[in-house]
């Protein structure tokens, strides 16, 4: 791997715009054309199949669904504090996130460590990994735990 100053310059850049994004009203009341650049057209970001927008999310069309599925799970998605582990691509990055569900309303600190692979200075691929998918998935639906099927009274 090779040092790329430029790819953490594409990161940060993205990061900066994402919330003005989000500033702005985020999906459905921002366009995502500030966003687009950042992202390869061709963009591939893996979310665990345990959260409410789990899955596969291909091209800018699909990272702007993702923003409107994630936006529509989350009242509140703070990054609380950032911490880029690596200069290389791909770029790692610990995110320590304040969330409130939409549904529920219960709220949620937990880290997200992500690869973020950056070509050509674009990115190319995300991969986050969240520390408990399933107190996630409990936060944003009527049952205490993934284990505990039982609706809140």
């Amino acid at each position: 791997m090779t040092r790329s100053p430029a790819a953490l310059s594409v990161l940060e850049g993205m990061y900066a715009a994402e919330a003005d994004y989000f500033a702005a009203g985020g999906p459905g009341k921002s366009s995502f054309a500030p966003l687009a650049p950042f992202f390869s057209p061709d963009v591939v970001l893996h979310q665990a199949d345990g959260l409410p927008y789990g899955g596969i999310w291909r091209g800018h069309e699909g990272m702007e669904r993702f923003f409107l599925a994630m936006s529509g799970t989350w009242d509140v998605f703070d990054m609380v504090e950032q911490s880029f582990l690596s200069e290389t691509s791909p770029l790692v990055v610990l995110t320590h996130v304040h969330v409130r569900a939409r549904a529920t309303g219960r709220e949620l600190d937990f880290p997200i460590l992500q690869t973020i692979t950056v070509e050509d200075g674009r990115i190319t691929e995300v991969r986050p990994f969240y520390w408990d998918t399933a107190a996630i998935a409990a936060a944003c639906t009527n049952y205490h735990s993934a284990d505990d099927r039982l609706p809140r009274s």
